[in-house]
Order: structure tokens, then C-alpha cells, then sequence
């Protein structure tokens, strides 16, 4: 009885490989043996006991090896941290592509199957983004800037449409005006609002209210690039030294790459994140690349920013373009040769930069 008790000890728990399916209320996990076999399947809350629940469940079948989460940039984000915070090796699973939804059929409980055998399998192999540093703060504010750039944008259409429709004389006051002139008079102009049925009246009303919306905007902007400034300074001074980049384009690449920018392994996948990196089209005798569409179009228009600025104020760039225009190349291609090589030159710098480095406190 007792050499059957230690015989029992020495057995070692079976590994088991998790997939999750994530949602914005729940999620819905999978587990698999390193044999395939699917071995339950459960839906948690999306809460922070929710996550733990998840995992003491995962961890009743084994020894968990890693987990594939659906979406960690957006519903799994919370999960993804939790289970990161207790060692589990992650891996970021995309969604089942439409031919294998129409095979297959479509259910929490499926996809997070399929996110477990993408793991297992070694399909899938990307790491998530770390989310608890200075990058995460970063994209933040620059979430918050976009928002209020495509607004003031939008509060400029309106007063235009405004005047376009205008009786002819306040249409003929106020149509010649650029932009910043317009905002200031129609921010300055005295209105009775008593008057407010008389068309013409409640016109200039509508465009004093959109004007001062427009002023709050541009404080508002300016205030967060003062913070962001700062943070792209604290986080990669490098990055600005280098001829084309600006905070803009700084702060896009560094988000692109994430607060752990080791997860790419070489120059080529960081090429492969921004979308510059050619795909083989070959077939038969055909030896040729395509156009990659895929990746990060945020970070691929960065790329494409830093090479325009090149283009105008580089003397070797414009020698390179030179060059390549005599071998026969088009100015397309010649731009796609300069985004690659551009993303090689960035990668190097974005991996010294640190981005995972312990938050600093940033004056706003």
C-alpha cells in the first residue's frame, strides 16, 4: 500500500495548453492536452475575479503551458495582464479566418477551441503587447489627441456648411476667411440671442457656439502635446535625433512596437508589422514579390512620413532615388525600397529605447 502511495506522488501533472475567446462582458475559455484532446470548455466574467476564476480552472487540468487569447489589444487586455502577472506564457491568437467559419460554423465555445490548437500547434507565435508602461501611457494621450483633432476637424466642416447655406450677406462677410481668421471674428461677434428666430441671427449664434468649440479644442490639443512631448522625450530621445522623425511619427512607431519591443524578433518581423516587407508571389517560372497590404497601416504611414521628409531634405536619399530611377524603378517602387530600409534603421533604436522601463513622472 505504501510503495503504491509513493508510486502515486511521483507522478507528474499533465500539461495542458488554453485558449480564450474574449467579449466585452465574458469570455469563454478551452483546454487541450499536448495530445489535442479538448478537455473542457468554460465562460468567465470579464471582471478581475472573473480572470482568476479562469485561471485556478485552467490550472484544474494541469500544468498550463501557455494560453492563445483572442484580442488582447482590445477585450483581452485585462486578462491578458492578469494572467501575464502570474507567469502564464501568452500567445496572441487572430480570429479565425471567414473560409474556416464557413466549414466550421462559429461559437464561443469553437473559436476558443481554435485558439487553444493555434497555441498547441505553434500556428500563432506572436506575443502580445505589454500594456503596463510608458508606451501604454503614451497611446493613451495620443488616443485622446486623435479624438480631438478629427473634431476640431469636424467643427471647421460645420461652420462651413453653415456658410455655404448663409443669407448672401453674411455669406459674403465671412466665405473669403481662412480658417483661423474665421474662428476669431465669429468667436468675437456680439449676438442677442433674444433674436435668436431671425435666421441670420441664429446663424451667427451656431458659428460663435462652433467657433468657441474650436478654441477649446485647440487648448486642449496643445495642452496634450506638451504632455506627450515630454513622455516621447523621458521614453526615446533617440528616436526624435533621427532625420524624419517627429512626435507624431515617434509616438505611432512606439505604440506600434508596444512597451516589451523584444517580442519582434528581428528587423524583418518589425518590417512585417508595418507592412513593408515584400511578399513572395512566385509560381512556376514567375520569381516575383507583391505589395504587402497587411500590418499596422498606422506605423506603415509613419514609415511613409519619415521617407517623404527624406525625399525633400535628404541629399542621400535623393542620390538613392536618383539611382534607382536610372536602373529603371518607378518612384512607387523606389518609395517601398526606402520604407524598408527605414524600418531596418528604426528598429535597431526602438529596441534601445526601453520602452518597458518602470513610468516617470511627466509635468503636464
Amino acid at each position: 500500500m505504501a510503495r503504491r502511495r509513493r508510486a502515486a506522488e511521483t507522478i507528474e501533472p499533465i500539461e495542458v495548453v488554453g485558449g480564450v475567446d474574449t467579449h466585452k462582458d465574458s469570455h469563454t475559455a478551452a483546454v487541450v492536452d499536448l495530445a489535442g484532446r479538448l478537455l473542457g470548455t468554460e465562460q468567465f466574467a470579464a471582471t478581475g475575479a472573473g480572470y482568476q476564476r479562469l485561471l485556478d480552472w485552467l490550472g484544474g487540468f494541469g500544468m498550463v503551458v501557455k494560453v492563445g487569447i483572442e484580442g488582447t489589444g482590445a477585450y483581452g487586455a485585462g486578462l491578458a495582464r492578469h494572467l501575464a502577472a502570474a507567469g502564464i506564457e501568452l500567445v496572441e491568437i487572430d480570429r479565425p479566418d471567414r473560409k474556416a467559419r464557413r466549414w466550421q460554423g462559429k461559437s464561443d465555445p469553437v473559436d476558443a477551441e481554435a485558439a487553444a490548437r493555434a497555441a498547441l500547434a505553434g500556428r500563432r507565435t506572436g506575443v502580445p503587447k505589454d500594456r503596463t508602461g510608458q508606451v501604454e501611457a503614451l497611446r493613451a494621450l495620443r488616443v485622446a489627441r486623435r479624438g480631438g483633432v478629427d473634431h476640431r476637424a469636424d467643427v471647421i466642416k460645420q461652420m462651413k456648411a453653415l456658410i455655404v447655406t448663409a443669407p448672401e450677406a453674411l455669406r459674403a462677410e465671412l466665405a473669403a476667411l481662412a480658417n483661423a481668421q474665421l474662428v476669431m471674428v465669429c468667436a468675437e461677434a456680439g449676438i442677442d440671442a433674444a433674436k435668436a428666430g431671425d435666421p441670420v441671427v441664429a446663424i451667427r449664434l451656431a458659428l460663435r457656439s462652433l467657433a468657441h468649440r474650436y478654441q477649446h479644442l485647440s487648448a486642449e490639443i496643445k495642452e496634450l502635446d506638451t504632455v506627450i512631448d515630454r513622455l516621447l522625450t523621458t521614453i526615446a530621445p533617440r528616436l526624435l535625433e533621427v532625420h524624419g522623425v517627429g512626435p507624431d511619427v515617434a509616438g505611432q512607431l512606439l505604440v506600434s512596437v508596444g512597451d516589451n519591443p523584444e517580442r519582434l524578433r528581428s528587423e524583418a518581423a518589425f518590417a512585417m508589422l508595418c507592412g513593408v516587407a515584400p511578399l513572395p508571389a512566385s509560381s512556376g517560372r514567375t520569381n516575383r514579390h507583391r505589395l504587402n497590404r497587411g500590418g499596422d497601416r498606422q506605423a506603415n504611414r509613419a514609415l511613409y512620413t519619415v521617407v517623404l521628409t527624406r525625399l525633400r531634405w535628404d541629399p542621400a536619399t535623393r542620390a538613392y532615388v536618383e539611382r534607382r530611377t536610372a536602373e529603371g524603378k518607378s518612384k512607387k517602387e523606389i518609395i517601398r525600397c526606402l520604407k524598408r530600409y527605414v524600418a531596418r534603421e528604426l528598429y535597431t533604436i526602438l529596441l534601445a529605447c526601453g520602452g518597458s522601463a518602470a513610468p516617470t513622472a511627466v509635468a503636464a
